[in-house]
């Protein structure tokens, strides 16, 4: 089923349902990268993958129109944030891709919280 056809989200749900995706994709693409660097990227990896949960989770409660979404989403933008911080302290382009990913996820979730 495309995002289009879940009728009961507006076009800002939407785009944060859309957003939950990408950052779960994003963030377990950059923890599988990181894995590779070292002991150093621990937190990164920590990190990507408390986001990569809480993101489809999220996305889950979203289009299953779930009465704890807004509480998921204050969640998802606060881990989102925190993950696209320690990611942006890295130079990998993983790393940096991801970071701009969850900024975008979390604004659209803080405006869902």
């Amino acid at each position: 089923m495309a995002l289009d056809d879940i009728d009961h989200l507006n076009d800002d749900q939407k785009e944060c349902l859309d957003n939950c995706l990408e950052a779960t994709q994003a963030c377990e693409w950059c923890a599988d990268e990181c894995a590779g660097h070292g002991e150093e990227m621990a937190e990164c990896i920590r990190l990507c993958r408390d986001v990569a949960d809480v993101a489809s989770t999220h996305a889950r409660f979203m289009a299953r129109d779930s009465d704890y979404s807004g509480d998921l989403a204050a969640v998802c933008a606060d881990a989102c944030e925190a993950c696209a911080d320690e990611c942006e302290r890295h130079d990998h382009d993983h790393c940096q891709t991801c970071a701009r990913v969850l900024r975008e996820c979390a604004e659209t979730c803080r405006a869902m919280a």
